[in-house]
């Protein structure tokens, strides 16, 4: 098969030149996106309870699901929270069962229940999907809250109707409510009860079908629509009519409003309060274009906005992306010119452009193969890319090189070519073997990050396959066209005789000394192995699971007592705010050009998705920064100065200072623990917390199990 390339006149450049038109004509359908799209093997079942407290909804939802679920066989794990108001379980599938039947499973038990509280709402059963944020646009504007949701609103349907973006969610606001606050005064001056208010209200705002009136022409539909939509509309009800037509209208005891029904759930930019678009991608989008539509849409809006308005961008997920394409795109262009350069030394300039071009050749080769299989450009297929990169070039250099020493042994360019190959042959595939065998297991671990990880050894193989086909098939022959008899001049004479002084005077001699002591030489290696493996042991090389990569976005989410009131957790969240501002006050002038660190402030209230709790009590400040391949200085040092900021806030439960986790991450480290009565697992719960808070580096310490709203019994 070497030969026939190698000796045939198109047959290798018609292989290339298919690797070439198959990545490109792929790359339109490459996907981008941050992590490997998988399938979470989880489903929910929520269950409304209002007004229940969590000991309650314990009692009534999460025994009887739980005791519901305990005959299904598919079941890893079931968790259910029992919080103020809803009971939440999940339940993990074992890996490798179908999704579709366990979902039907866990909905045909869970529609068996027959004895949840009256008050319970319907429950509510779906499979959990994992989505993507790309971005968010936030929009500040001097207008009342009503209008700017409204406003908020319009630009959510034109986005959707435009097509940016599959799923845009707004945030920053709860339903609308016309709220009616009687007062208890009049009530008793008329014989009047908040019931028989409420039952003239809602006889008097009515919006009903009531008939068809058929005639010999037409049919007409008759309908009551006399329902109320603004607060001077209500005051205008008839309460009471008196004998002589005196009227109490509903105005004249009761103050009515038109609020939100949740006045916590509420965002502010750079101080300014603020409607909260927050673009998601579907699992078939791609990350960047999304991005791309994303940017033209909110140009477009900025132009036709009304003066003031203000459009920003944050929490912006795709760059993350869009660096590390760029690093490997920089990397790919540096490894190959390097190669290229120092190639040109040694050979003739045709000689090391076949060379390099190997690497393009198989970059776009392993793309179409990932489009074929249908895996997209994500940061761990980037590294897989990444890694191969220097075992791409390695073979090409190792088969170039031998073919050139062929050549200089007399043979024909052909013969050289061939037999050149031939001889390494053997160790270039014994080290594509050997590579297959250090990760592959990667490929077999369980769980969400064996998912996302197995992705590593399908790329690496990938492209190293695509490499030796390159490498057997096609560098040969164009080596062989390379090796033409040529003069060298006097640099390359001048550079060969200096760079064969340096091999055997220096590199010879020290492998000379090694091999004849051979003893001290194998135990400085068996050291170094020792040294290395303690280095592990004893910590001073960190382990970790992902490689941390510092984003431009930070976060602090609080969180405070449930029950307390929005005026409290205002004031910590200030104080967070005026820490933030110190920090961006000491690196700011360490920054290119002393441009600004902190680029938005993000405040949204009744958010933290550590907690998973909404409510006035949580609260979560994000902070924007400058891109990281501009900023100086370290995104842990940012949060470190940020924690030291703020300090202890009384009442507060906990502050967790850090950066928004991508992909299957989540807490790095949680502990479990179980018993039955909740008081002696608080109590173990602090000591626990005690213990811990004396390691050094442990930070943003919490639990779970915390009060809930006091009870009036």
């Amino acid at each position: 098969m070497i030969r026939f390339f190698a000796g045939h006149p198109t047959a290798a450049n018609l292989l290339m030149v298919l690797l070439f038109a198959a990545g490109i004509a792929s790359l339109a359908d490459l996907r981008r996106e941050t992590f490997p799209d998988y399938a979470l093997d989880l489903v929910q079942v929520s269950v409304p309870y209002p007004g229940a407290s969590a000991e309650m909804v314990e009692e009534a939802i999460c025994q009887r699901i739980e005791e519901a679920l305990e005959v299904l066989t598919d079941v890893d794990e079931m968790r259910c929270e029992a919080r103020e108001g809803i009971g939440t379980a999940t339940i993990e599938m074992i890996e490798g069962a179908d999704v579709n039947r366990f979902l039907t499973d866990v909905k045909a038990e869970i529609d068996g229940i027959d004895d949840f509280p009256e008050l319970a709402e319907q429950p509510l059963i779906k499979q959990l999907e994992r989505t993507d944020m790309v971005v968010s646009i936030a929009i500040a504007g001097p207008m009342a809250d009503r209008d700017l949701k409204v406003f908020a609103e319009d630009v959510k349907e034109r986005a959707l109707r435009q097509g940016v973006a599959s799923q845009v969610d707004l945030l920053g606001f709860s339903q609308r409510q016309i709220r009616i606050e009687v007062d208890p005064q009049a009530l008793r001056q008329y014989g009047l009860s908040v019931a028989d208010v409420a039952d003239t209200v809602s006889r008097q705002s009515l919006d009903l079908p009531a008939g068809l009136i058929e005639t010999g022409e037409r049919d007409i539909l008759v309908r009551f629509a006399d329902r109320r939509q603004v607060p001077l509309a209500f005051e205008d009800l008839v309460i009471l009519g008196g004998a002589a037509g005196a009227e109490l209208r509903l105005g004249q005891i009761a103050r009515i409003t038109d609020r939100f029904e949740r006045e916590e759930e509420r965002v502010y930019l750079n101080g300014r309060r603020a409607a909260l678009l927050q673009i998601n991608k579907t699992r078939a989008e791609d990350t960047l274009e999304v991005m791309e539509r994303v940017r033209a849409f909110v140009d477009d809006e900025r132009a036709r906005a009304p003066p003031g308005v203000e459009f920003a961008m944050t929490r912006d997920i795709a760059s993350v992306v869009q660096d590390r394409l760029d690093m490997l795109l920089g990397n790919g262009m540096l490894g190959l010119a390097l190669v290229f350069l120092v190639l040109w030394l040694f050979f003739s300039f045709r000689f090391a452009f076949w060379v390099a071009m190997g690497l393009p050749a198989t970059f776009l080769g392993t793309i179409a193969v990932l489009v074929a299989i249908d895996y997209s450009i994500n940061m761990l297929t980037m590294v897989a890319l990444l890694i191969a990169i220097g075992l791409i070039m390695d073979d090409a250099i190792v088969i170039a090189e031998n073919v050139a020493r062929h050549r200089r042994m007399g043979k024909s360019p052909l013969t050289a070519a061939v037999d050149g190959t031939h001889e390494v042959a053997a160790g270039v595939l014994s080290s594509f073997i050997t590579t297959v065998c250090i990760f592959t297991p990667l490929a077999f671990l369980e769980g969400d990050i064996g998912r996302v990880m197995r992705v590593v050894p399908v790329v690496l193989i990938v492209t190293l396959a695509v490499s030796l086909i390159e490498a057997f098939l096609i560098l040969p022959h164009h080596v062989s066209h390379a090796l033409k008899d040529e003069h060298p001049g006097r640099f390359r004479r001048r550079f060969d005789a200096g760079f064969d002084r340096v091999r055997e005077n220096g590199l010879g001699r020290l492998v000379d000394a090694a091999v004849r002591w051979r003893y001290l030489t194998v135990g400085l290696i068996v050291m170094a192995f020792l040294g290395s493996v303690s280095m592990v042991a004893g910590g001073h090389v960190k382990f970790r699971a992902f490689p941390e990569l510092d984003g431009d976005v930070i976060e602090a989410r609080l969180l405070l007592p449930q029950g307390t009131p929005l005026a409290r957790t205002e004031a910590a969240v200030h104080k967070v705010v005026a820490a933030l501002d110190e920090v961006d006050a000491a690196f700011t002038p360490l920054q290119p050009q002393s441009q600004q660190l902190v680029r938005n402030v993000l405040i949204q209230f009744s958010r933290n998705v550590d907690a998973f709790e909404t409510g006035p009590h949580v609260a979560t400040v994000t902070a924007d920064l400058l891109r990281a391949e501009v900023r100086e200085g370290r995104v842990a040092e940012y949060l470190n100065m940020w924690r030291q900021e703020v300090g202890a806030i009384p009442d507060v439960l906990s502050i967790t200072f850090t950066e928004p986790q991508i992909g299957p991450a989540g807490i790095p480290i949680e502990i479990r623990l179980q018993g039955d009565d909740l008081d002696t697992l608080k109590a173990a719960s602090r000591d626990l917390e005690t213990w811990l808070a004396r390691y050094p580096g442990v930070t943003d310490l919490q639990d779970d199990l915390r009060p809930g709203k006091p009870e009036l019994r």
